[in-house]
C-alpha cells in the first residue's frame, strides 16, 4: 500500500534542532512533489516547506533560513532540517506527496500521519 511514514519528532528546547524525515512506501514509480505541513492546537494547517521535481524549494517566511527541506529522490524520501527552534514551531507536522505514480495509477495526494515536535522555553 503506498503510504508516508514520518518519524524525527520529539522534544526539544528552544534554539534547538530536529531532523524530519518521511519515506512513501510502495511500488512507486515517481512523485511529483514533497513537502511539510503542520498544525498547532486552535490553528489551521498550514505550509512549511515544499520541494517539487528536481529541487526547486519554497519555505513559509516564518521558517526562512531556520528550516531546511531536501529530497532523495531515489529513495522517495523527504527531510526536513529544524535549527534555532522556536516555541511558536509547535505543531503537529505532516508529510505530504503530490502527483504519485505507483503500480499505473496515480494518487493525487498523500498525507502521513503526523509527528509531534515540541519546542519548550
Amino acid at each position: 500500500q503506498e503510504q508516508l511514514v514520518e518519524s524525527g519528532g520529539g522534544l526539544v528546547q528552544a534554539g534547538g534542532s530536529l531532523r524530519l524525515s518521511c519515506a512513501a512506501s510502495g511500488s512507486i514509480f515517481s512523485i511529483g512533489s514533497m513537502g511539510w505541513y503542520r498544525q498547532a492546537p486552535g490553528k489551521q494547517r498550514e505550509l512549511v516547506a515544499i520541494v517539487v521535481g528536481g529541487g526547486v524549494t519554497n519555505y513559509s517566511d516564518s521558517v526562512k533560513g531556520r528550516f531546511t527541506i531536501s529530497r532523495d529522490i531515489a529513495q522517495n524520501t523527504v527531510y526536513l532540517q529544524m535549527n534555532s527552534l522556536l516555541p511558536e514551531d509547535t505543531a503537529v507536522y505532516y508529510c505530504n506527496a503530490k502527483g504519485v505514480y505507483s503500480r499505473g495509477r496515480l494518487y493525487s495526494e498523500l498525507w502521513g500521519q503526523g509527528t509531534q515536535v515540541t519546542v519548550s522555553s
